[in-house]
C-alpha cells in the first residue's frame, strides 16, 4: 500500500513542476508535422512514421502549442488546395470533371492520415476552443478554395446541367464520374448540394419540361403525349436514384408534373379526337390508367378526371333513357342500361385503380339519369319478367346470380321503388298463375335481395303469394284425394286460392262457365269451405286460364285450334 501510494504521489508530483520547453521547441516540432503534410499531399507519404508524427502533434498540443499547430495547418492545407485549383482549372474539356474528382479522391486520403496524425488535436484541443474539426475544416476549404473557386464554380455547375441535358436528349454520360461529383457536393453540406446545384438544376429543367410540353402538345394526340410525360416522369427518378440526391426525387418530379401535366390538362382531357371522352367511348384502358396515374400526382387531377367522366355518363345516359326508340323495347332498355354499367365498371376497375370516388360518380350519374325515365321502374320490372319466363332457361345458377344481382344493382337507382314494386307483382303474379317461370330458386332468390335492400314490409305480399301457391297444390291433392273417384273423365280444376291484399287485384268480369264447369267449381268451393272455416272464396276467372281440346274427323277442318287457351 506504502509504494502504491509514493507511486501516485510521485506521479502527482511531477505536473507541479515547471516543464523547461526548448524556446526553438514549437517551430522545429511544426516543422516536421508541416513537412509531413506536404510528404502527404505530394503522395509520398509511405516513407513517413506516423506514429512520431502521431507523438509529435501530442506534445505540441500538451505544452499549449495547440493553437500554432491549428493555424499552420489552415494555411498548409490551403496553400495545397490553391495549388490543386490550379491543376483542376487547367484541365480541358471533359478531363475538368474527371480531374476534379481525382484531385478530390486524393483529398479525401490526405485527410484522412492529417486527421490520425492531429487526432490527440481534434479530441481535446478544437472542442475546448470550439473550433472546427480536421475533417470539416478539410472540408470547409475545399468548398472555398475549389467549388466556389471563380474559375470553378460557374465552369462546374455548366457542366453538370450540360450534361445532363446531353442525357435528357439521348446521349450516354459517364454515370459514375456524374455520381462522385454530386456526391462530393452533398458532402460539403446541404447548402453546397442545393445551393450551387440542385436549385439551378431545377429552373433548367423546368424551362426544358415548359418548352418540350408545348411541343408535344402541339404535335402529338392525347395518348401519345401522356406516354411522353410518363416516360420523362420515369427517367427523372432513374436520374436521381443513379447519380442525384434521394431528396430531390420530389423536387424534380414536381416539376415535370406541374410543367407536362398541371399546366395542360383542361387541354389533354378535352382534346379533339383522342381526349378522355375519346378514350372512355374506345374502352382504351392502358391510356385511362396512364392519365389516372399522371393525374393523381397533380392537385385537382383526378377530380378534372371525374367531372368529364361524370358529364359524359349524365349526357350519354340521359340520351338513353329519353330516346323513343328504346322505349319500344323495355327488355333492351334495360340491357343497354347494364351494358353501359359494365362497361364503367371495367374502366374504374382496370384503369382507375377501382377508385371509391369515381364508383360513387358513376353511381350518382347512374341515379340521375335512370329516373328521368318515369317508366324506369316498370322496364326493370319487365326486364325480370323476360329473363324469369324464359331468359334465364338452361343457365347457370351462378349465372342466374349474377343476372339478379345486376337487376338489384338497377334497383337501387329507382327513386320510385314502389313503382318497381307494383309492377313486379303485377308480373309475378301472372307468372305464377300461368306456372311460366323458369326457376322458383331464382324468384326466391331477388325477393330475398329486395327483403336485403328495403326490409320485411317490401316484400312481405310477394312472400304471401309463394306461400298462396304452395298451400293451393296441398289443397288441390286433398280435393282430388276426396273427389277424384266421383269426378270420372268430366273437366279437370287446378284453384289456386289467392289471400286477398297479396295479389293484385284486377276488375272481375262475370264470366258464364259451362255447366260441367260450375258444378266442378260449386264441389270445390263446399270442399273448400268444410276444410276452412269462416272462409269465403269469391272467383276470379279473368286471371285464370282455360284449355280446350276438340277432336275432328278426318279431312274436316277444325273451327278452333286445338289446344287453344281461353283468358276467362
Amino acid at each position: 500500500m506504502s509504494n502504491n501510494q509514493k507511486k501516485r504521489n510521485f506521479q502527482i508530483e511531477a505536473f507541479k513542476h515547471k516543464v523547461v520547453v526548448d524556446p526553438k521547441y514549437p517551430e522545429k516540432t511544426w516543422k516536421i508535422l508541416e513537412h509531413a503534410i506536404h510528404e502527404i499531399y505530394n503522395h509520398n507519404a509511405s516513407g513517413l512514421s506516423f506514429e512520431e508524427l502521431y507523438r509529435n502533434a501530442y506534445n505540441m498540443v500538451l505544452h499549449k502549442f495547440g493553437e500554432k499547430l491549428y493555424s499552420g495547418l489552415v494555411s498548409t492545407m490551403t496553400f495545397h488546395l490553391k495549388e490543386i485549383s490550379k491543376s483542376i482549372e487547367a484541365a480541358q474539356g471533359g478531363l475538368f470533371l474527371e480531374e476534379l474528382n481525382r484531385k478530390w479522391t486524393d483529398h479525401n486520403k490526405a485527410l484522412q492520415m492529417i486527421r490520425d496524425i492531429l487526432m490527440y488535436m481534434d479530441r481535446t484541443f478544437i472542442p475546448s476552443t470550439h473550433k472546427t474539426p480536421v475533417h470539416e475544416l478539410g472540408l470547409n476549404l475545399w468548398r472555398d478554395n475549389i467549388i466556389h473557386s471563380s474559375k470553378i464554380q460557374t465552369r462546374l455547375l455548366n457542366t453538370l446541367l450540360e450534361l445532363i441535358l446531353r442525357e435528357r436528349t439521348g446521349e450516354v454520360i459517364n454515370r459514375g464520374l456524374m455520381r462522385n461529383i454530386i456526391k462530393m457536393l452533398m458532402d460539403l453540406g446541404p447548402s453546397v448540394y442545393q445551393e450551387d446545384f440542385e436549385k439551378p438544376f431545377l429552373e433548367v429543367s423546368a424551362d426544358f419540361y415548359r418548352v418540350e410540353s408545348q411541343k408535344f402538345i402541339e404535335s402529338c394526340d392525347c395518348g401519345d403525349y401522356l406516354k411522353k410525360a410518363e416516360r420523362r416522369l420515369n427517367e427523372e427518378i432513374e436520374r436521381v436514384s443513379h447519380y442525384l440526391d434521394a431528396k430531390s426525387e420530389a423536387k424534380i418530379t414536381n416539376v415535370v408534373e406541374k410543367e407536362m401535366i398541371a399546366n395542360h390538362m383542361l387541354r389533354l382531357v378535352h382534346m379533339e379526337n383522342s381526349g378522355l371522352v375519346n378514350m372512355l367511348l374506345d374502352d382504351k384502358y392502358e391510356d385511362l390508367g396512364r392519365m389516372y396515374n399522371l393525374f393523381r400526382r397533380v392537385p385537382n387531377g383526378l377530380s378534372t378526371i371525374r367531372d368529364v367522366m361524370t358529364s359524359h355518363i349524365r349526357d350519354t345516359g340521359k340520351q338513353l333513357v329519353t330516346d323513343p326508340e328504346r322505349l319500344k323495347d323495355p327488355v333492351e332498355f334495360v340491357q343497354c342500361l347494364l351494358d353501359e354499367k359494365d362497361k364503367y365498371d371495367k374502366i374504374i376497375s382496370l384503369a382507375f385503380n377501382n377508385d371509391k370516388t369515381f364508383q360513387n360518380a358513376l353511381n350518382s350519374s347512374f341515379e340521375f339519369f335512370i329516373n328521368l325515365n318515369s317508366r324506369s321502374p316498370e322496364f326493370i320490372s319487365l326486364f325480370v319478367d323476360d329473363k324469369l319466363r324464359k331468359g334465364l332457361k338452361g343457365v347457370s345458377e351462378e349465372d342466374v346470380e349474377i343476372v339478379l344481382d345486376k337487376v338489384m344493382m338497377l334497383f337501387r337507382y329507382l327513386q320510385e321503388k314502389d313503382v318497381f314494386e307494383k309492377y313486379y307483382k303485377q308480373h309475378l303474379a301472372k307468372r305464377l298463375l300461368s306456372g311460366k317461370t323458369v326457376s322458383d330458386d331464382a324468384e326466391r332468390s331477388l325477393i330475398v335481395k329486395l327483403k336485403t335492400e328495403c326490409g320485411y314490409q317490401f316484400t312481405s305480399k310477394l312472400e304471401g303469394m309463394f306461400t298462396d301457391m304452395k298451400t293451393s297444390q296441398d289443397t288441390m291433392q286433398g280435393f282430388y284425394t276426396s273427389h277424384g273417384a266421383e269426378l270420372g273423365d268430366g273437366p279437370t280444376l287446378a284453384v289456386q286460392v289467392l289471400t286477398t291484399g297479396s295479389w293484385p287485384t284486377q276488375p272481375s268480369v262475370t264470366c258464364n262457365l259451362p255447366a260441367e264447369m260450375s258444378a266442378l267449381c260449386e264441389k270445390f268451393r263446399s270442399y273448400y269451405l268444410g276444410t276452412h272455416t269462416g272462409r269465403r272464396l269469391s272467383w276470379q276467372t279473368n286471371m285464370g286460364t282455360a284449355d280446350l281440346k276438340a277432336t275432328f274427323g278426318k279431312g274436316h277442318l277444325p273451327d278452333v285450334c286445338p289446344h287453344a287457351v281461353q283468358q276467362c
